[in-house]
């Protein structure tokens, strides 16, 4: 079987190539289209890290010009999950909503959507504990917003021509 399988290797080959397959993130592919989307957030920690996971989400290029923009606004709610004796918390729940617009740098109609993920964290005792799992909530939060505007703009972008 081994002088078989290099011919069979190829025939496969062809069949691919004559069916129109392209890689999800070759130069056709959607990847493309979105290594060229600028990302601008709000000022503030939360809108950093969703912009941080944005851009590596979205694959962007930076030697290229983009020709679309995304702005987010980032809202967070928390609410108190159990209570101990004391009536302090033992979790929160992190609620954040990502509102996005995406509007092509050249003109024309602008493209937007909402996400709302929830994740939750434990509450510390402690003052540094406490503050290190909120932050660790908000940047699971942050990459689980950024994965599902990310789907949802390969949906809604066009396909190249």
């Amino acid at each position: 079987m081994g002088p078989l399988r290099p011919g069979l290797v190829a025939l496969m080959g062809l069949a691919l190539a004559g069916c129109g397959f392209t890689p999800l993130y070759g130069d056709a592919g959607a990847g493309a289209r979105l290594s060229r989307i600028a990302v601008a957030t709000q000022d503030d920690r939360l809108g950093y890290r969703v912009r941080e996971q944005l851009e590596d989400a979205l694959g962007r290029d930076p030697g290229r010009p983009p020709l679309w923009t995304l702005r987010t606004t980032v809202e967070q709610s928390r609410r108190p999950l159990g209570r101990r004796i004391d009536d302090t918390a033992t979790r929160y729940e992190l609620s954040v909503r990502g509102a996005w617009t995406l509007t092509p740098v050249g003109g024309g109609p602008a493209l937007s959507g909402v996400e709302t993920v929830t994740t939750t964290y434990a509450a510390a005792d402690q003052p540094y504990a406490a503050i290190a799992a909120q932050q660790d909530g908000e940047e699971r939060a942050a990459a689980q917003l950024a994965r599902q505007i990310r789907l949802d703009l390969m949906r809604a972008l066009p396909e190249p021509r």
